[in-house]
């Protein structure tokens, strides 16, 4: 691995990757608690249609992303704390949509169009410095939000009525959490692509949900999951030139296999002898 960080695109790489990793490991206990991820991948493509819009009206793809994921994330909170019994019908639309005013605005941009193909696979391996500094800002936001409101986030995952019982303010984490989330996704689609935020957000809480039964060494678990995978997959990238993006994901779901596949082992009865 030495050999690797020798390159400034693998130190890039790797930081993204641990920063990243932390940040999906922090954030995606929670989501797959509240059964947030049908909202996760919802708000991930929506951001199709900000970055659309903003290639047309020639801001950065950045900006014009985070303000229709935030505003997408709003309205979600919204409607799910009105208890709307279609929130996953307008969430399924709201993915498609976002998707297709995105292609639609990019194809009404004169020039160059830039590949869309990019957002959804994204490559690790060409980050710039200046998403290696946007992704430290996300990662210091991230760990203080949920060091600060970490009891209160633990008590509407697991079990919001008794957070109602005890007079959390549950609308407000509930939207601070979606918010954090929708944050988290737009910067991190920029670094690592669709696909990688979403396997990062999910795969590492599996594995670590067969390992422990504790929320907080789930969360801890998650992120040391997320490392691993992370780093195992740039390297097998790296020396088998290999997609990065694609290979880490592979190399999570081989991980998670296992895993469980051990674990069904362990459980079996012993086989009766003659």
């Amino acid at each position: 691995m030495s050999g690797i960080l020798s390159y400034e695109f693998m130190q890039n790489a790797v930081l993204v990757g641990i920063m990243a990793s932390v940040i999906c490991g922090l954030i995606g206990p929670f989501i797959v608690a509240r059964r947030m991820v049908f909202i996760s991948g919802g708000l991930s493509h929506a951001a199709f249609g900000g970055l659309g819009l903003a290639y047309w009206l020639g801001v950065r793809p950045l900006i014009g992303a985070t303000a229709f994921v935030l505003a997408s994330a709003v309205l979600i909170a919204r409607l799910e704390e009105k208890k709307m019994s279609q929130n996953d019908l307008f969430i399924g639309i709201l993915w498609a949509v976002g998707v297709a005013i995105g292609i639609v605005f990019i194809h009404m941009t004169p020039g160059y169009a830039p590949d869309l193909m990019a957002f959804l696979f994204g490559n690790i391996l060409t980050v710039p410095r200046t998403d290696v500094m946007i992704t430290l800002l996300l990662f210091l936001a991230v760990t203080a939000a949920v060091l600060v409101f970490y009891k209160g986030f633990v008590a509407i995952a697991l079990d919001e009525e008794y957070a109602r019982a005890r007079r959390l303010p549950v609308a407000s984490l509930k939207m601070g959490l979606m918010i954090l989330t929708a944050l988290s996704i737009v910067t991190l689609i920029q670094a690592v692509g669709i696909l990688l935020v979403i396997a990062l957000l999910t795969i590492p809480v599996a594995v670590a949900s067969e390992l422990s039964l504790n929320f907080r060494r789930i969360l801890l678990l998650s992120i040391c999951c997320g490392i691993v995978i992370c780093l195992s997959g740039l390297s097998l990238s790296y020396f088998f030139e290999l997609p990065s993006g694609a290979t880490i994901i592979l190399v999570g779901g081989a991980l998670l296999g296992a895993v469980k596949g051990t674990k069904r082992l362990r459980s079996r009865p012993p086989s009766p002898r003659p």
